[in-house]
């Protein structure tokens, strides 16, 4: 870790007066404290000020009542902001702040020609959250800054109706800091118009999931005032949340799951069945499940289209093993944002759906400190000359590289044969092999069984020789034909056979309590540290992808196949940072059905595939970083 770097005496008071945007202090004229560069814990958590505001979305009416929509933002500010203190924003939008709906999830059994078969499941488990129950008003409001939690459009105390992801959700925080500079309307309980006299307009936008997905959307509109946002977990297009390659397609654990379903289950606000019913129903039947087609609708949801209009910074985080939020969405967000050279820094770990609070709290907590201390406070804080990822490699084995993916990585061609192998050196005459197609196995099942198998083709390299390090988006290129069946999926595994010591998915405390900032009554400010969980596995599948073969050019069109004619698919694994040691073996698997995330045909479709002429493209690191 680079420390930061202190400044001479005489620049921190004047930082003290200037670069925080406060008068000078007098009696009447609180300021904020720097010391080390950094602002310092001076106000009193429990002497807080809260405020409620429901803030005018202005040109939005999307439950069509006459009237644009509304969102209550939930504040919490230091009293001294009430003595001419003025302070930025750390806002945390979201649809969960109040409990959500149970709603069933479709069916992903289907007949021949993708009609579901009736089986349902409900979604009853999805992320919830209670104002001010996490650390940003422990930590941050002591060191001068404000907290607002804005809850979306048609849930809670909001108005309008939630179309997960469309633009009248961003329109919701967006408004919210169009107000907080003076730019748009807001109101208390009693409809008095009320100001945000209190804010510099400055805001930094964070949260986990579909809390960090709308820091991408708002920033995705150019909005004056967002000066820096923090998603974690976060979808950048959510298309590829419920679609891959033309197919329709479930985040991990939430099989039949859809955008309808996401925004019946926020639906919280009064009457919301009654008033929003028609917009749900549109939802259902405008989200195509058979085709899996990109289509205007997605389009309208995909926030990598404006990334041009991006003038915050970014700090990007996400779990290398997230099947939630697949690793895609934050990868090409993040090349989007490189491509434009947008100010930014990222942290990959080997945890799955989580907050990094909950993984590397202390050095969380001051490289968050740092970022917001700079692009908030405009304090020369020493995080940008740190380098710009933090990358989990192992287990608790953090390291730093200038940039994501790592320099130095290139493309390697992978070439599969006949007889299971896998190498460097292209063989086209090998045999042409195939495989049945079937929905009962997982493809951790398909995987795990030792040699040939009628329901999957793999292919393995020998031993590795030296450790191999993957960093970036692999790609697979399969030369094959389809006959006897309906499935339409090509599903392609990267395997890493070798019994190892692996993430298992699971955070286990490590018995230290960890405080961070001022407690009050039901808040201690403290919290116990965690550590990843891990369990002594024989493989593990470092990354999947999948292609409705009917979209094999383009994501937005179905073409049928011929039965028996030989295409060539080309298509993405989910990006990946990954370690591949020595003495393992290197795989990749080819499946039709994927049982826990496509839709499941019935069983029958014949796969032959020319291994001969199919390709294994990986990104990998040479040099010294590898």
């Amino acid at each position: 870790m680079h420390p930061w770097k202190a400044l001479a005496v005489p620049l921190v008071a004047i930082l003290t007066v200037t670069m925080s945007g406060a008068s000078p202090a007098t009696a009447v004229t609180p300021a904020i404290k720097i010391e080390n560069n950094a602002t310092q814990p001076v106000f009193s958590r429990a002497d807080a000020v809260k405020q409620t505001v429901f803030v005018e979305v202005a040109g939005t009416d999307s439950d069509d009542d006459g009237q644009p929509d509304r969102v209550a933002m939930d504040i919490l500010r230091p009293k001294e902001t009430d003595q001419g203190l003025k302070v930025p924003v750390i806002m945390e939008a979201s649809p969960y702040y109040a409990p959500g709906n149970d709603v069933p999830n479709h069916p992903v059994d289907v007949d021949e020609n993708g009609n579901p078969l009736p089986t349902l499941k409900s979604m009853t488990d999805k992320l919830a959250g209670e104002p001010f129950d996490g650390y940003y008003d422990n930590y941050f409001l002591p060191r001068g800054y404000a907290i607002a939690l804005v809850e979306n459009v048609g849930s809670a105390r909001a108005t309008g109706c939630p179309s997960s992801g469309d633009r009248n959700e961003t329109a919701g925080p967006k408004a919210a800091i169009d107000w907080l500079n003076g730019r748009a309307r807001g109101f208390d309980a009693d409809g008095n118009e009320v100001s945000a006299t209190w804010s510099t307009g400055k805001v930094g936008m964070i949260g986990v999931s579909y809390n960090g997905t709308l820091p991408n959307a708002v920033a995705s509109t150019g909005v004056e005032g967002l000066k820096t946002i923090v998603p974690i977990a976060a979808i950048s297009s959510w298309y590829d949340y419920y679609r891959a390659n033309g197919g329709v397609l479930a985040p991990g654990g939430y099989q039949g799951e859809d955008l309808d379903v996401l925004a019946k289950f926020v639906l919280t606000r009064d009457k919301g069945f009654e008033v929003c019913g028609a917009k749900m129903d549109a939802l259902t039947a405008n989200q195509d499940r058979v085709t899996g087609d990109y289509s205007p609708l997605w389009d309208a949801r995909n926030y990598v289209n404006d990334v041009n209009k991006v003038k915050a910074s970014v700090f990007l985080v996400h779990g290398l093993n997230d099947w939630n939020v697949k690793s895609k969405q934050f990868a090409q967000w993040w090349y989007a944002l490189a491509k434009r050279n947008v100010p930014r820094k990222i942290w990959l770990h080997q945890g799955t759906h989580m907050n990094p609070f909950s993984l590397r709290t202390a050095e969380w907590l001051r490289q968050l400190h740092g970022w917001f201390d700079y692009w908030l406070q405009g304090i020369d804080s020493g995080i940008m000359r740190e380098p710009q990822a933090d990358v989990e490699i192992g287990v608790g084995e953090w390291q730093q590289h200038a940039s994501w993916p790592l320099p130095g990585a290139t493309t390697v061609s992978l070439h599969p044969a006949s007889g299971e192998r896998l190498g460097l050196l292209p063989r086209p005459l090998s045999a042409r092999e195939s495989f049945v197609d079937q929905s009962t196995r997982t493809a951790e099942q398909l995987v795990e069984t030792a040699g040939a198998d009628p329901n999957r083709l793999a292919y393995r390299t020998g031993e590795l020789p030296a450790d191999v390090r993957i960093s970036g988006t692999p790609t697979v290129s399969v030369r094959a034909s389809f006959k006897d069946g309906a499935s339409p999926y090509l599903t392609a595994l990267l395997v890493d056979y070798g019994t190892d010591v692996r993430p298992d998915g699971t955070l286990l405390s490590t018995g230290q309590t960890y405080c961070y900032g001022e407690g009050v009554p039901g808040d201690t400010g403290c919290t116990t540290l965690r550590r990843l969980g891990t369990a002594t596995t024989p493989y593990k599948i470092v990354s999947r992808g999948w292609l409705d073969v009917r979209n094999r050019h383009r994501a937005d069109r179905t073409e049928p196949l011929r039965p028996g004619k030989e295409y060539t698919f080309t298509w993405d694994f989910q990006p990946k940072d990954y370690l591949f040691k020595k003495g393992h073996r290197l795989g990749l698997v080819i499946i039709s059905t994927d049982r826990d995330y496509t839709l499941r045909y019935p069983a029958g479709t014949r796969v032959t595939v020319s291994p001969g002429h199919s390709s294994l493209r990986l990104p990998v690191v040479f040099g010294r970083l590898a």
